[in-house]
């Protein structure tokens, strides 16, 4: 998508071939848009490059801890076997390859000194913006944060390459590099952008947002559900993660996309250019329903060997402890008959933005209204709430809420409810109710999380002897700025921060 100093990248190329890395921060599981750089990286060994690929495993543990001091290690081995899985699946020769751990060379003296002296010469300012697209940005920064920057910029030194390739994300991280690696007396880099896939919400693709990407080792199953749930309007091409997927993922690779249909609707049409395909989307001559049946099977055959390849014993065992699920027991323990997850953390609530649909009086409590509630399903859910005496009718009515939808549905008063609004609550008299308001623009079903626990997947149900909602709501709070936290950590979406209107110090139930 761009390039910064191609002037000095067509100099080198007249004396010689390129050296370039491409480095990958081992946090979360890589995901389908992770074939966007592994397309590049063929183009450059194509074109005579020598490729460098760097397991930033130092840099996974200083953004924010994504990736625990104890997992550092397996979540890198983890990376390492799925990179060359996919490189593997699109045809790329390893051996052509160097790999290289960030670790391997960045606790050596001379690394470390060189950390020392870029710290004396940046400012707090400059490695806060440099990182602001990259690094997690959160209420209470780490000091680990501002180091990220600094010590990718001293990779390119310390890998002896001529220029860094990485998404366009990472644009203030690369001109961060040009300004400060030169104060140290080592040579500015060229720098080599892709741009961005869009996740199937229709925002980036990210690993701690479940519904926008599609895992590597995802089932066929998981797939098409994914797919189907995707957002693909008809005629609609902006924010359309489906046909992104095909502009910068499977055209780079194949060159072509065969869109399959049955012969009533014209049958199997191939496109050699995407424009052509974006065309006929535009005016509905493709249909969203083809589409992802078409983007479903050309997936699937990218993923097949690599799915073969960690069906394996060894890789299976490296997958489930490189990233345990928090909903079951930790490994190396002993399970009994009666065994459930000890680990009691946010990330096992099923917590989502909702749109109140419609609102009724219980027709036989006062106090309880009974709401229809939209989560993204397909039918919308039947929340009974004790709002009565708090929050008027009418100022529920199409509003957005945080509901919890996986507590076990109850009867109250007659009527099944089928999930928790939750609220903000005065602590002293008189009590004061405020429903929490997820940021502007939400859509109904977005994943609400607490800060640093955005991965794992959510219980199916809370068990109620368990009372692993009720040990966490112990520790809800609202902050002194109107923000829902746990344990001082923030309810997020990927729109930003949940709030409510007033109540500061107040509870959340």
């Amino acid at each position: 998508q761009e390039v910064l100093g191609e002037d000095k990248l067509l100099a080198i190329l007249k004396e010689r071939e390129l050296r370039i890395y491409w480095g990958t921060a081992t946090t979360g599981k890589p995901h389908v848009a992770y074939f966007v750089p592994m397309s590049k990286i063929a183009d450059f060994l194509k074109a005579g490059c020598e490729v460098t690929i760097l397991f930033a495993d130092l840099h996974a543990y200083l953004d924010n801890m994504k990736a625990p001091w104890e997992l550092l290690e397996l979540r890198t081995r983890y990376y390492e076997q799925v990179i060359k899985a996919m490189l593997e699946s699109i045809g790329v020769p390893l051996d052509r390859l160097k790999f290289v751990r960030g670790t391997d060379y960045q606790l050596s003296k001379e690394y470390t000194l060189d950390v020392y002296r870029l710290s004396s010469l940046v400012t707090q300012h400059d490695a806060k913006k440099a990182g602001a697209e990259v690094v997690k940005q959160v209420e209470h920064p780490l000091l680990s944060g501002l180091l990220y920057p600094g010590l990718q910029a001293l990779d390119e030194e310390y890998l002896k390459v001529d220029a860094q390739f990485g998404g366009v994300d990472q644009r203030k991280i690369f001109t961060f590099c040009e300004k400060y690696l030169p104060s140290l007396g080592y040579a500015k880099r060229v720098h080599l952008m892709n741009p961005m896939v869009p996740g199937l919400t229709g925002s980036k693709m990210s690993s701690s947002e479940e519904d926008s990407k599609i895992d590597l080792l995802d089932r066929k199953e998981d797939v098409k559900k994914k797919l189907k749930k995707a957002f693909c309007e008809p005629g609609n091409v902006e924010n359309n993660g489906v046909l992104s997927f095909i502009k910068h993922v499977l055209f780079p690779l194949k060159s072509e996309f065969v869109v399959l249909r049955e012969e009533k609707w014209g049958g199997n049409k191939t496109y050699t250019d995407y424009e052509a395909l974006e065309k006929d989307f535009a005016e509905q001559v493709v249909h969203p329903g083809d589409l992802k049946n078409s983007v479903e099977v050309a997936l699937n055959k990218l993923l097949d060997p690599i799915r073969e390849k960690f069906n394996s014993p060894e890789l299976k065992k490296l997958s489930s402890a490189a990233y345990p699920n928090p909903s079951k027991a930790k490994p190396g323990e002993k399970g009994t008959k009666n065994s459930e997850p000890e680990e009691v953390i946010p990330s096992r609530l099923d917590i989502r933005v909702g749109k109140v649909i419609s609102v009724e009086k219980h027709p036989d409590a006062d106090s309880l209204y009974v709401e229809k509630i939209d989560v993204g399903e397909a039918e919308p859910r039947t929340v009974v709430s004790g709002l009565v005496q708090f929050v008027p009718r009418e100022q529920l009515q199409d509003r957005l809420v945080v509901l919890l939808c996986n507590l076990k549905p109850q009867k109250m008063r007659g009527v099944e409810s089928q999930g928790m609004v939750l609220c903000a609550s005065s602590v002293g008299e008189p009590r004061q109710v405020e429903p929490l308001d997820p940021p502007a623009g939400c859509c109904a079903g977005e994943r609400v999380y607490v800060e640093g626990y955005e991965g794992g997947e959510p219980d199916e149900e809370l068990k109620p002897k368990k009372k692993v909602f009720e040990k966490l709501q112990a520790d809800f709070r609202v902050s002194e700025d109107c923000v829902a936290q746990w344990k001082q950590r923030n309810f997020l979406t990927k729109l930003g921060r949940v709030s409510c209107k007033s109540l500061k110090g107040g509870t959340i139930s």
